[in-house]
């Protein structure tokens, strides 16, 4: 019914009014009414004014993530830590644009005050245009300041979500019904035989993370360094070498990876770092890995990808609580920057498929670490990686984002590649 025929005076009179077709969900509000079928396994229920306030003044996914974290909108029939069975039934949720009066009773219901956004919960980075304070968008100092709202979160909460591998980037399945651990050291054996390394070779691995890859190869002979601009990565990293005693083979610095002097390393792998360089910074971040590689050394760019090749920021949720400055684009923006930059490339493929997977997996231990993440990080930093980790497994399993390897060869002098004629590694 629309607004010009009756008055509206509940909260379930305003969600009615901008909804389109039937709810995929029950909604209850504070003030007592409700809306939706009785017999949906999952209902949302709008705990307060601050709840509506959040969702009127910030329409779509970032509204919602700020009234969720809050505890203002509370999502009943799924656990916190794995809200995906939500997330697919408002897949189903379509709004359409209110009619000027539906503003107006909005502001009878919740009073003037009530259209004035209130604060973002503390878990939410500064908007974009906030972010000059801290310098360019992708200056050393921003890029610092961008990983470290990502990844310093606590070494112990990622102990709880990641697993012992500690990996946090794309595992590969040699099957649906391998376990987590069993895919992500198949994910390092792939890049680690792609790369063609043998004993006594020199890995640079490019935003290293905990030192997962770094590791993988000591523990084969090969010199490994890594750089991370964590702090809290890479003290992780270098004690984890220490305990396993490869110390004399591997290194982890809490470096900007354009610090790094040394050249003439025998591979290079980049695995999950692309997405915070920055669609324009390609053709430099290539040229640096070119000038740092050996000739016919081989290069591995591991990263999210779009199903397209148009560049495209990340979503206002991703951009504000995940991922700040991150961008993606498609493989063959990536694979058209690595050949313009002089690399020949050799081969790629698409794990998409494997991100869901290891998405479900993460999703399945922070609901059984919950109570020690909640712990660890507090209870609203919990729920954002908890709508965050459903969130992205969903977007893999429909075709929104891909995850592709690269591979690549600096070519010698006599423009022949130093490899095989077909695949060395084992799929």
């Amino acid at each position: 019914m629309s607004s010009t025929t009756r008055e509206i005076r509940t909260i379930a009179d305003l969600v009615d009014e901008v909804v389109v077709g039937p709810l995929p969900v029950r909604i209850t509000a504070y003030d007592g009414s409700k809306l939706g079928p009785d017999s949906a396994p999952r209902s949302l229920h709008i705990a307060n004014h601050r709840a509506v306030s959040y969702l009127a003044t910030a329409p779509g996914d970032l509204g919602m993530a700020r009234a969720y974290t809050t505890g203002d909108l509370v999502v009943e029939g799924v656990h916190p830590g794995n809200p995906y069975d939500a997330i697919v039934d408002l897949e189903r949720l379509h709004f359409r644009r209110p009619d000027p009066r539906v503003v107006l009773d909005l502001a009878r219901v919740l009073g003037r005050r009530g259209l004035t956004p209130p604060p973002p919960p503390p878990q939410e980075a500064l908007p974009r245009w906030r972010r000059v304070t801290e310098g360019l968008r992708h200056s050393f100092t921003r890029d610092r300041e961008a990983i470290s709202h990502h990844y310093d979160v606590s070494n112990r909460f990622y102990e709880h979500v990641l697993g012992p591998t500690m990996t946090y980037t794309c595992a590969v399945y040699p099957d649906r019904a391998s376990d987590l651990d069993v895919a992500q050291d198949n994910k390092y054996r792939l890049v680690f035989e792609k790369l063609g390394l043998t004993e006594g070779d020199r890995l640079l691995d490019v935003g290293c993370g905990w030192g997962g890859m770094v590791r993988y190869a000591a523990r084969r002979g090969v010199h490994a360094l890594g750089v991370t601009l964590s702090q809290e990565q890479a003290t992780w990293a270098q004690e984890a070498i220490e305990r396993e005693g490869l110390g004399e083979l591997a290194s982890v610095r809490h470096s900007d990876y354009r610090d790094v002097i040394e050249t003439g390393f025998d591979a290079i792998s980049s695995i999950g770092i692309t997405e915070h360089i920055g669609v324009r910074n390609y053709p430099a971040y290539f040229r640096w890995m070119l000038a740092h590689v050996r000739e016919g050394g081989l290069v591995l760019n591991h990263c999210i990808t779009r199903p397209d090749n148009r560049p495209k920021n990340t979503g206002a949720f991703i951009d504000r609580y995940i991922f700040p400055d991150g961008e993606l684009t498609g493989s063959g923006r990536i694979i058209t920057a690595m050949q313009d930059t002089g690399f020949e490339v050799l081969h790629e493929e698409n794990l998409r498929e494997h991100y869901a997977l290891t998405l479900a997996a993460w999703s399945e231990n922070l609901v059984e670490h919950w109570s020690e993440c909640v712990d660890e990080v507090g209870e609203g930093t919990a729920k954002v990686w908890g709508l965050y980790l459903a969130g992205c497994r969903r977007g893999f399993e429909r075709n929104h984002v891909q995850l592709h390897q690269v591979l690549a060869t600096r070519l010698a002098e006599s423009r022949s590649p130093h490899v095989p004629l077909r695949p060395w590694w084992t799929p």
